[in-house]
């Protein structure tokens, strides 16, 4: 699917003046685990939503958990990578980290919502593309960076990119968040195209991209 090319350990360690990793072996090892952590997570949450669809549940409420497991890893690699990239942009990265942690906090309550059952499935729904989305951003953020300080492979950061646009389409839910629309009388052609595009973003781009950034870490 995407060639990988390891990172050069001259490029992994280097330290919060340029790169867009942290330093030590153990940091980079670490960092690495938990994407590849963060990923397996998002999958999972995807082989649920199939079985969902297909058996019924408790696959659903499996999704949902994994949904938020997948968001609070994020806010922890988000976390992170910051260091490494915010010499490059020392204002957007501090914007992007925020809005990536707030964005977590969306999908949590999204779930939350989903699991208790104080909500429906579609304005939780609503809540997990919209968080998801703002993640989406931060991975755009964290992409460019590695672009200009081509700190990871070309080809990862291409489809880091990519991945970051069709997570950042959930923003046309923020709408339907605010005016609590929990009906699936809010599905026009072209807002359900574009959420349902999004939650391929969450669901399979952006575990994927996870998983190949850990492995690269892991076998530098």
């Amino acid at each position: 699917m995407i060639g990988l090319t390891p990172l050069d350990t001259s490029t992994v360690q280097k330290n919060r003046s340029g790169g867009t990793l942290n330093t030590s072996n153990a940091s980079v090892n670490l960092i690495g685990w938990v994407a590849v952590a963060t990923g397996v997570s998002g999958m999972l949450g995807l082989t649920f939503i199939i079985l969902f669809f297909t058996v019924g549940q408790p696959f659903g409420t499996l999704n949902d958990i994994f949904i938020g497991l997948t968001a609070i890893l994020s806010m922890v690699l988000v976390w992170m990578l910051y260091p490494g990239y915010h010499a490059q942009f020392p204002l957007l990265s501090k914007i992007a980290f925020v809005i990536a942690m707030v964005g977590a906090i969306l999908v949590l309550v999204g779930t939350a919502l989903a699991i208790s059952g104080a909500k429906g499935w579609f304005l939780s729904g609503l809540y997990m593309a919209a968080g998801n989305a703002m993640i989406g951003l931060w991975l755009l953020v964290l992409c460019t960076s590695a672009m200009r300080g081509n700190s990871l492979p070309q080809n990862l950061v291409i489809f880091g990119l990519i991945s970051g646009v069709i997570l950042a389409l959930g923003l046309v839910t923020i709408p339907g968040i605010f005016r609590g629309i929990d009906s699936q009388e809010y599905k026009f052609t072209l807002f359900n195209s574009i959420w349902w595009a999004s939650s391929l973003g969450y669901l399979a781009l952006y575990p994927i991209w996870a998983i190949l950034l850990g492995r690269m870490l892991l076998h530098k």
